[in-house]
């Protein structure tokens, strides 16, 4: 795969999206104002809203969002000549995505329209540390059928599909084939319910991705299925002599009642196939694996305004690097800043100005 170079005029690399489009209303709430409760045994914690009564906000405020969406719009900032191909009803929250699409260059010719469903939307509460609590209404975006995969759309070269659930979920395959047909690079960032309900199909189809990106909750959806066939346990994630950089590569991955070490988790993706894998840790960083070896990259330190939609501009700017043949070690390093989606040329600053902050370490896998 060749790379970008839009500074020197250069072809841009076509890429598509696919997935899903939100509106999102997002409430940001003073943290003296909202209790939060945390589990004491579980990573969990709860706002606790009161019945019948108004709290306070800091700021509402409306935006776009949803995975295919948020990934086009990255792409788009990086100078990638990107479309989408997501499922609008016809109402007033539809007219407002395909604004913002066109506003940012990103093609809306595959986005289809519903009469049986409205526009997907979403409402964010932020509090304490920005975690927010997210309820959702996916209307349309289950609606995917193969008449919107159009064969024409998939003449790219970079193609990210985003997490699609109930019917739009059993597009995946066709998805897949024609990814494969283009022989574009293929990166996905399934969501929990899609690996739930279809984690084997997806395993099954891992030498077809070129990029799978998923986070720790995400991965643990995956480990039943992968300890049933491989036994579980294995040893901490770390090198001779040196300590595990997180909990995570300490104590492995949970789920269903069996824990996996993150080496043994990343070796069963590779056997079945896999090409690239990330499962991202919040604040604590990143471990990629490919083929032979597993790279670890903290995080920035950053103000954190919010984590939502961080998973998919790490993975818009990820899938794109690599695909333009970027070094491993350079596509983890993904900067952002409190002025949001970075363009490329300050992207490309900020990486060599982290790059003492953010150094990768790898083992062999």
């Amino acid at each position: 795969m060749s790379g970008i170079d839009t500074e020197h005029g250069n072809i841009p690399m076509k890429a598509l999206t696919i997935g899903s489009a939100m509106i999102d209303t997002i409430a940001i709430i003073e943290s003296s104002r909202i209790e939060r409760m945390t589990m004491l045994n579980a990573d969990t914690s709860f706002l606790l809203l009161a019945e019948g009564r108004k709290t306070e906000a800091v700021e509402v405020s409306t935006h776009t969002g949803g995975g295919a969406i948020n990934v086009a719009v990255a792409m788009a900032r990086l100078g990638i000549d990107v479309a989408t191909i997501a499922k609008l009803g016809r109402d007033q929250r539809a007219e407002t995505i395909l604004a913002a699409l066109m506003q940012e260059g990103v093609s809306t010719r595959w986005i289809g329209r519903d009469d049986r469903a409205a526009t997907g939307a979403a409402v964010m509460i932020s509090s304490h540390d920005r975690n927010a609590a997210i309820f959702t209404f996916r209307g349309a975006n289950t609606l995917l059928e193969d008449s919107d995969l159009k064969s024409d759309a998939f003449a790219v070269d970079l193609i990210h599909v985003s997490s699609l659930s109930n019917q739009s979920a059993d597009r995946v395959p066709r998805i897949l084939a024609e990814a494969k047909r283009a022989g574009a690079f293929l990166s996905t960032n399934p969501g929990i319910r899609q690996l739930s309900s279809r984690g084997m199909a997806l395993q099954d189809a891992l030498s077809q991705i070129d990029l799978l990106v998923i986070n720790k909750v995400e991965a643990s959806a995956l480990v039943p299925a992968i300890a049933g066939r491989i036994g579980e346990g294995g040893p901490p994630l770390t090198g001779d002599g040196e300590e595990p950089p997180t909990a995570l590569a300490r104590q492995g991955l949970t789920g269903g009642g069996y824990q996996l070490g993150l080496r043994s988790f990343f070796t069963a993706l590779r056997d079945s196939g896999a090409r690239y894998v990330l499962v991202t840790d919040g604040a604590s960083g990143s471990f990629l694996a490919d083929r032979e070896r597993i790279r670890y990259c903290p995080s920035a330190k950053t103000s954190v305004a919010g984590t939502a939609g961080a998973g998919d501009a790490y993975s818009a700017t990820l899938a794109t690097f690599l695909a333009e043949g970027r070094t491993p070690e350079d596509a983890m390093r993904y900067i952002d800043t409190q002025r949001g989606l970075l363009g490329r040329a300050d992207l490309e600053a900020a990486l060599t100005a982290s790059a003492g902050e953010l150094a990768v370490r790898h083992w062999p896998i």
